[in-house]
């Protein structure tokens, strides 16, 4: 349906799209909010350059890795380097605080609204910033727990303390073999739990989230909802976006908002009820927060 069809970017000034989103943030019944990458990188966990270079300066040198990202894939030769890369990637991205409050202004902005959150993320921010954890769904998983690599059985570890202690005893881009973590059940080398191919652990609590998701759904049919997807790419479109667009198509008292740096856009079929707005979302969050309804 929207494939075959021109997306529409509007010429309306940014500041009258900012009172119209404020508008219907007020209005709305419930609001839906789909958050992807472009929204934690507006946060600061940017990852490549200068914050890149100050966590993995040592890797990048050794191994040649030139972003945070590629990193998570390189072929490390022995698990006491695959552990050291990950236990900073990990405490860098999941235990560290943010260097803008994006997440608590976003909470400030709904916390008085029937609220529910879907993200692609996976490095906690919406929980750290004191989002109601019953109103969240992280589709991708969580950089804070394990799973068995093969895995054995549907289950998920915290790795919080162990993170922390091979942080602190790595040297040389290796840390100490005996904290290498392996399955309690079946002896396999644990790994994370990131959706990335079809051995991603689903737990309960990955369920659990995914009927409230649905749940919220189905109760607002047919009212004023406002689906506001934040910094959501074309990488994963299946998961945010176009459902999106077809649950806002669905109900004509629905609204649909796209904030996301330089690709912030809606198709023909919904541009009546969209506000796209192209700029840094901390900004429009800032200017939202200032904004009269």
């Amino acid at each position: 349906m929207f494939l075959k069809s021109l997306m529409n970017k509007s010429t309306e000034k940014n500041s009258d799209k900012i009172k119209k989103l404020k508008d219907e943030i007020v209005q709305a019944d419930a609001v839906m909010i789909g958050a992807g990458s472009g929204l934690s990188t507006s946060a600061g966990f940017t990852y490549s350059g200068e914050r890149f270079r100050k966590y993995f300066g040592d890797f990048a040198e050794k191994y040649g890795i030139s972003d945070i990202y590629s990193g998570g894939f390189y072929p490390y030769p022995t698990l006491e380097e695959y552990w050291a890369w990950w236990s900073r990637h990990i405490y860098y991205n999941r235990y560290v605080d943010m260097s803008r409050p994006v997440y608590q202004t976003l909470l400030e902005l709904v916390k008085d609204k029937d609220y529910f959150v879907i993200t692609t993320n996976v490095d906690h921010c919406f929980q750290k910033a004191g989002f109601d954890k019953k109103r969240l769904f992280y589709t991708q998983g969580d950089y804070g727990l394990w799973q068995c690599s093969g895995p054995c059985h549907q289950e998920t570890y915290d790795n919080e303390a162990i993170v922390a202690k091979m942080l602190a005893e790595q040297r040389n881009m290796r840390i100490p073999t005996e904290l290498i973590p392996y399955c309690p059940k079946c002896g396999r080398p644990m790994t994370m739990n990131l959706r990335s191919d079809d051995t991603f652990v689903e737990d309960k609590g990955w369920h659990d989230a995914a009927k409230r998701y649905e749940d919220f759904i189905r109760r607002h049919e047919g009212l004023r909802v406002l689906y506001m997807e934040l910094g959501v790419g074309a990488n994963t479109p299946v998961i945010i976006k176009y459902p999106f667009w077809k649950m806002t198509a669905r109900n004509p008292k629905a609204a649909y908002a796209c904030l996301n740096l330089g690709e912030a856009m809606a198709p023909n079929e919904i541009v009546g009820r969209s506000i796209c707005i192209d700029a840094d979302i901390n900004e429009i969050f800032l200017e939202l927060a200032q904004c009269e309804s």
